[in-house]
């Protein structure tokens, strides 16, 4: 192999039952680059990592890891990680109640003799985090840090195991935008300390901005690689080679949309935190009308999924101090989530793996899951109706799946997300609250997803959009509340919104 790569994966095919995951896939990575991984949702990239790092074994798959010069036979993660490779998943791999210098050396212990060296664990801890610009005390529990520095906590550990190479599976997908710009700063210095990086995302802005490579996979198979100083690095051209095909709009239009009247409204919506007694919302007034889509911009922790989850039935027992809600012009507030349903409001949750979805139930459980009444006969449910009903959105919404039998939890992002839509779709709501509808998923399934939010309002329905990346707020949007700290900070018309407006709202005190 060439001096020049540190990694080249030769003619990897791996096969699952009835789906050959990846097909002859070839991939070269260079010594101390940032070598950015991109596809659609089932493209192979996961999988392919999934190879390299060991997790399927060497014998699983047909193809050969020429890593540092040498064939590798990688039968289990420890086995990649000896070689100096990490990967760092999207779902953490740390343990909460353990202090920070714990988790950086957990399973590698220092050692005196028999004993581990606690004090030399915290020593080395402290300049673990300070390569990665983390300036905690390394005995505070890892829960007590948000996910941006818990990430941080991640590639401290991957350090600490003296690694060459790191993989980052979708590492910005929980962060904001801060954390975000901060995770590709700490990148480019681990590249200028020699260290390689590869990283998988669906961001195709923080991809052009800091990819050296991009390798772009195509439905398992290895479309191009694109080296950033000489090759056309656009958004649009990778997307064209992602899906296959130009899109012109990554935002579909909605040509001479009207509005009709307010559908939903909140007001003067004053809620606290049982927990900390402390006010995380303020004074809160939003309105949307019938067939409009209202996005709700700001930071993390800016209050958008708190006042989601207020009006939603209250879910999380939040203390509402004062305020109501306005539906068909009947001033109400929720007991439950069952009630707010029962009155026309849905709300599909950020966290679709979490709180959305019964990863191990099938397509057809979870599409009828929160309107089992509708398929009632007697105290039984009609299953011949469900399977009809399921049938109907896995087609209507273009599920692609080999039936409605598929477990959810073997479906792509943007398939899963799919699933959960049809779910509330089921319930047949006036309102619907999308928190985060494109989180982690491909350009392709979120043109799709873009599409249905059209169609959706086209038919009458009003949508709130929740959404941390202000591009798609920006295009999907007929009109946006800015939120900083549990505060309207702002409202903009569609036609008046930028960037830069809308940021300069976000970071208000």
């Amino acid at each position: 192999m060439d001096n020049e790569y540190i990694l080249e994966m030769r003619n990897i095919t791996k096969e699952f039952p009835g789906v050959k995951a990846l097909d002859n896939v070839n991939f070269k990575v260079k010594k101390g680059e940032i070598h950015c991984l991109v596809g659609e949702n089932g493209a192979g990239k996961s999988t392919l990592m999934k190879v390299l790092s060991g997790v399927w074994r060497y014998g699983t798959y047909t193809g050969d890891i020429v890593y540092e010069g040498e064939v590798q036979q990688f039968n289990h993660i420890a086995d990649s990680e000896a070689k100096g490779i990490a990967i760092i998943y999207q779902e953490l791999a740390l343990f909460p109640e353990l202090p920070i210098y714990e988790n950086i050396y957990f399973g590698h212990e220092i050692m005196n003799g028999k004993t581990v060296d606690w004090n030399e664990t915290i020593v080395q801890s402290r300049e673990m985090l300070k390569k990665v610009r983390l300036d905690v005390d390394p005995s505070l529990p890892v829960k007590r840090l948000n996910t941006g520095n818990q990430q941080l906590v991640e590639i401290a550990k991957a350090l600490s195991k003296n690694c060459k190479l790191i993989i980052f599976d979708e590492p910005t997908s929980s962060l904001n935008e801060d954390d975000s710009q901060n995770l590709l700063d700490i990148m480019r210095e681990l590249r200028d300390q020699g260290i390689t990086c590869i990283m998988i995302s669906h961001k195709l802005r923080e991809v052009t901005a800091i990819a050296d490579t991009i390798t772009v996979l195509r439905d398992g198979t290895t479309i191009c690689s694109l080296d950033a100083k000489t090759d056309d690095i656009s958004e649009a051209n990778i997307i064209k080679n992602m899906v296959g095909r130009s899109m012109d709009n990554v935002y579909p239009k909605r040509p001479n949309h009207k509005f009709g009247d307010i559908a939903f409204e909140i007001k003067n919506l004053t809620v606290e935190d049982p927990n900390t007694g402390r006010e995380i919302l303020h004074d809160v007034n939003i309105n949307v009308r019938k067939g409009e889509i209202v996005g709700l911009q700001g930071l993390m922790g800016a209050g958008r999924t708190e006042c989601a989850l207020s009006i939603f039935g209250n879910p999380y027992g939040y203390k509402i101090k004062s305020g109501s809600i306005v539906i068909d012009g009947e001033e109400t507030f929720f007991k439950s989530p069952s009630d707010a349903i029962k009155h026309g409001l849905a709300y599909v949750t950020e966290d679709r793996k979490g709180n959305g979805l019964v990863l191990i139930q099938d397509i057809k459980y979870n599409t009828t899951l929160a309107n089992l009444e509708a398929l009632a006969n007697g105290l039984v449910i009609d299953e011949n109706k469900e399977v009809v009903v399921a049938n109907k959105f896995k087609d209507d919404i273009n599920i692609k799946a080999p039936s409605i039998a598929q477990k959810v939890g073997n479906l792509s992002g943007g398939n899963q997300q799919k699933v959960q839509i049809a779910k509330w779709l089921f319930v047949e709501p006036k309102v619907l609250i999308l928190d985060e509808p494109t989180r982690g998923i491909d350009v392709g399934a979120k043109f799709e997803i873009y599409s249905l939010m059209n169609k959706m309002v086209e038919d009458g329905m009003s949508i709130i959009m929740i959404s941390s990346e202000l591009p798609e707020v920006l295009g999907m949007s007929d009109r946006l509340y800015v939120m900083s700290e549990g505060y309207i900070t702002g409202e903009l018309g569609i036609e008046e919104a930028t960037e830069e407006k809308v940021m300069a709202m976000a970071i208000k005190g």
